[in-house]
């Protein structure tokens, strides 16, 4: 859990800015849940391995012997009943079962806030940080998948990032990629698991942990097989033939004509280049999350090894709290992995005005002028006049200011002001 300088805060929030707008132009509308839930909500087993990462919130009023009987139980859950969110779709998951009577059919969501982890903190881990959720909940089709994407990608394009694609799977195609090669159903959940992790360890090191935990040595033979096809690892193009080419012999041709078709629809949106890689379709992209049920998909960029976001179809985890399955598709931008790899720069339009002053302007004339150039929809700052102006110049920049001015006692009329750019150039 960090704090942020004021530097770092601006960055942040102008580029929460940029994601709101954006997905607000696509159609998608900011709702807000609080920071708590009800612990069994949250261990519901719709959060996958972050449920073990979850805060809890001691029940009020357990003391004494009540207090050493919760926690000798073995039940975390007789300690608490609440506790802070670890992401943002089981609110919204529970939010839509709570309010659906009062959405339309179609719902479209913008989640923008704070969730929190019992991370072991490292770099790019931390116990608080930032989701950027959009979903569409009441949506059957792939029409839902194919918003989400090309939301997603305009806005990348706003924030400026270069060179980002989507990567793309199916759990259904997952799911019949294991039962191809031989994995019985029991053994799916662990196979998913450790292919999750090719990344990392690359094919051997997914053979290696599959024998060790004794799974079924001709499955695991048939996928070391697979993994050493020549065509099995060219996640380059995005298509049909490139889908069907990916995969083992007998793939759902159904499931395949979907996907192909999702991403046809993206390219045709974007306008792209057959030669862009805007798409990559990965046989292997598993998502951890077990209550996805359909399309996957991470947003990847060359300059990192790891995702920028990423999200899925979970269409059957609504219906655990409304008794009624309702078909759900999300994409969550990863905030903090964005704030590091982005530029900073001033707000788009922006006019920050810094006005360094001689210690003897009376503070009236200076507050006079300060308020007519925020009526002109100005910021800003009044710093007395530094000896040596360079450091404070250098700091003002880095605070995002654009201008400057040199403010003499008598000189304080705003038509005599003679501002200076901050900007390099």
């Amino acid at each position: 859990m960090r704090d942020f300088l004021p530097a770092d805060k601006a960055h942040r929030e102008r580029l929460l800015a940029i994601i709101r707008e954006s997905y607000r132009t696509h159609g998608f509308d900011e709702i807000e849940t609080p920071v708590a839930e009800d612990s069994e909500r949250l261990h519901a087993g719709l959060g996958g391995d972050n449920e073990k990462l979850a805060f809890g919130i001691q029940r009020r009023g357990l003391t004494g012997d009540d207090l050493a009987a919760a926690a000798s139980s073995g039940d975390p859950l007789d300690l608490v009943d609440l506790g802070l969110r670890f992401d943002l779709t089981v609110p919204l998951a529970r939010f839509y079962a709570s309010h659906r009577a009062e959405l339309p059919a179609v719902f479209r969501s913008i989640q923008l806030a704070p969730v929190w982890r019992a991370e072991r903190p490292q770099k790019g881990r931390y116990r608080q940080f930032v989701q950027c959720d959009i979903d569409i909940i009441g949506e059957p089709s792939n029409r839902a998948e194919a918003e989400l994407l090309i939301a997603t990608l305009d806005t990348v394009d706003r924030l400026g990032l270069q060179g980002a694609f989507l990567r793309i799977n199916d759990r259904r195609l997952l799911i019949g990629m294991l039962h191809t090669l031989g994995f019985p159903p029991g053994e799916h959940e662990q196979a998913l698991i450790t292919i999750d992790k090719l990344d990392k360890v690359g094919p051997d090191g997914v053979v290696e942990e599959l024998r060790e935990r004794g799974t079924t040595p001709a499955a695991v033979e048939a996928l070391d097989a697979f993994f050493r096809r020549p065509q099995t690892m060219e996640f380059l193009s995005f298509g049909e033939r490139a889908i069907r080419k990916a995969l083992p012999d007998g793939a759902d041709d159904a499931v395949v004509a979907e996907l192909a078709e999702l991403g046809q629809a993206v390219m045709r949106a974007r306008g792209a280049d057959p030669s862009e890689v805007l798409l990559q379709f990965d046989p292997f992209l598993v998502r951890g999350m077990g209550y996805y049920t359909g399309p996957i998909f991470e947003l990847a960029h060359p300059s990192v090894p790891y995702s920028l976001g990423g999200g899925g179809r979970y269409d059957g985890m609504i219906g655990r709290f409304l008794g009624t399955d309702v078909p759900a598709t999300g994409f969550s931008l990863g905030f903090e992995r964005l704030v590091d790899l982005l530029e900073r720069s001033p707000l788009a339009g922006e006019r920050a005005i810094a006005l360094l002053h001689d210690a003897d302007v009376p503070v009236a004339d200076l507050l006079s002028l300060k308020s007519v150039l925020v009526a002109e929809g100005a910021r800003v700052r009044l710093l007395v006049r530094p000896r040596n102006v360079k450091p404070a110049l250098d700091a003002l920049t880095a605070d995002g200011f654009t201008h400057f001015a040199f403010v003499a006692a008598g000189a304080v009329a705003p038509e005599s002001l003679e501002l200076r750019s901050l900007q390099v150039e």
